[in-house]
């Protein structure tokens, strides 16, 4: 029984860290008293230290405990025993290369598989996907290999950004890279704008949040996908 939030980002304008998602963590991590913390992403290349104590300051609200894996000597048992899991933002291929390096990846998929509750946002969320190949972060260092978690069947391109109208921009656009993605691959897409999440129980994915998202699929038009929508669609 899976139970995840995948969300686009940790910080939407005119908000505070994880702000925006708070009353829905509430619900998420109801009865949850101490939260595993995977920093790995490093965004900005902040310390692990410096990243765990703004998610633990987030999570005061919610009395909920954070602690980060780099403070455990077992990092896998760490994954084995936690209550609930965070994988926060940041550089998607050196959070994947950091998993991969620590034989972390498996351990991870058997417990968000079990139903321990998960948090992802941006590169988090990039690697409960099958691949992170439709990640915008710059590959600044090189996984042994693009593919990620599995846990959902479709890829995401968190901090969708739709095409700016009547711009004088000549480079590719987010659906033009997509588009590219598309001549070699075949995994459907979902762009998830700021301030959107998915919600996964079981079986069940629902795209929540204020705004649609855009699904992208291999030979067809993009189309858009209203909130509240069941995303089993994706599979048909």
């Amino acid at each position: 029984m899976k139970n995840l939030i995948i969300a686009s980002t940790s910080t939407i304008y005119g908000s505070g860290f994880l702000e925006y998602l708070l009353p829905e963590l509430r619900e998420h991590f109801k009865s949850i008293k101490s939260l595993l913390f995977i920093p790995y992403a490093r965004p900005g290349g902040i310390s692990h230290e410096a990243y765990t104590e703004a998610v633990a300051k987030s999570m005061q609200s919610l009395s909920i405990a954070v602690h980060g894996i780099h403070e455990f000597d077992d990092p896998e048992k760490a994954i084995e025993k936690a209550e609930a899991i965070f994988v926060g933002g940041g550089n998607t291929f050196v959070l994947l290369k950091a998993l991969q390096q620590k034989k972390l990846i498996d351990p991870l998929r058997i417990v968000l598989d079990k139903g321990t509750p998960y948090l992802g946002t941006s590169a988090g969320s990039n690697i409960v996907a099958p691949n992170v190949k439709t990640t915008n972060d710059m590959p600044i260092v090189h996984p042994t290999s693009l593919d990620a978690l599995n846990l959902i069947p479709f890829n995401i391109n968190a901090h969708y950004l739709d095409p700016i109208k009547n711009s004088t921009h000549k480079g590719e656009t987010r659906p033009t890279r997509i588009k590219e993605f598309h001549v070699y691959n075949s995994e459907t897409v979902l762009g998830l704008r700021e301030g959107s999440w998915i919600s996964v129980k079981g079986e069940k994915m629902l795209l929540k949040g204020p705004f649609s998202a855009v699904v992208f699929r291999r030979n067809m038009n993009p189309f858009e996908i209203e909130t509240d929508s069941d995303l089993g669609i994706l599979l048909t």
